[in-house]
């Protein structure tokens, strides 16, 4: 069967999927730290002082994610058709009727397949748009964590999440979503890419994908 390459991420959404993917693996690796440090106490007070570091690290992580954040949120309203927030959702009857399907398939049920379908497939769209809506939550808990005092943080941080400590907890258990979702994402990308010859990993190298040639 002959395949066609297509133009289908532009390099802004390349770059917030590897910004987004590497902050996450930090941020969880250095959050578990500053929750339960697992190094001697006794170092904490020399110069090598791992929670310091730790935290920075996590602070740098922290801005490298809302960065990314913002540039899908931005790439929802702006970017390619693929890229657009209305492609990502059950709204028209096409999108809809991928739904069922994408849902069939990962059931093996059927092995029905959208070869028209360039971007993310709706069950994937959905997951992603509800993974960006957790991001702003744990952006907002950590913020205000991090910046109490400032007035914004003193205003909204109470009304969203009230106490700092519900806020603490609120930013533990999405942490726990990011990685429940990043052990399933990389399951169903390899997955797709056995079941459909798409290139759907290179593709986010590249941004290229295969289609089947009409």
């Amino acid at each position: 069967m002959a395949y066609e390459k297509k133009k289908c991420w532009s390099i802004l959404l390349r770059l917030y999927h590897w910004a987004f993917a590497l902050s996450i693996v930090t941020l969880c690796i250095t959050g578990f730290y500053i929750n339960s440090p697992w190094t001697n106490s006794m170092t904490e007070g020399s110069a090598s002082w791992p929670m310091a570091y730790m935290r920075f690290v996590h602070f740098v992580a922290g801005y490298v994610f809302t960065a990314a954040v913002l540039t899908r949120i931005f790439l929802y309203l702006f970017g390619n058709k693929q890229e657009r927030i209305l492609e990502h959702l059950p709204v028209t009857p096409r999108n809809i009727k991928n739904l069922f399907s994408t849902i069939l398939q990962y059931s093996y049920i059927q092995d029905s397949h959208d070869p028209d379908r360039l971007g993310h497939n709706i069950l994937a769209g959905i997951t992603y748009v509800i993974t960006i809506a957790a991001a702003v939550f744990q952006l907002a808990s950590g913020f205000y964590m991090l910046f109490p005092e400032i007035a914004i943080w003193e205003k909204y941080g109470v009304m969203i999440f009230g106490s700092q400590q519900m806020a603490r907890y609120i930013h533990h258990l999405l942490m726990w979503w990011f990685m429940i979702f990043a052990f399933i994402h990389v399951y169903l990308v390899i997955w797709n890419d056995v079941k459909q010859p798409e290139g759907l990993i290179s593709s986010i190298f590249t941004g290229v994908k295969f289609t089947h040639k009409a």
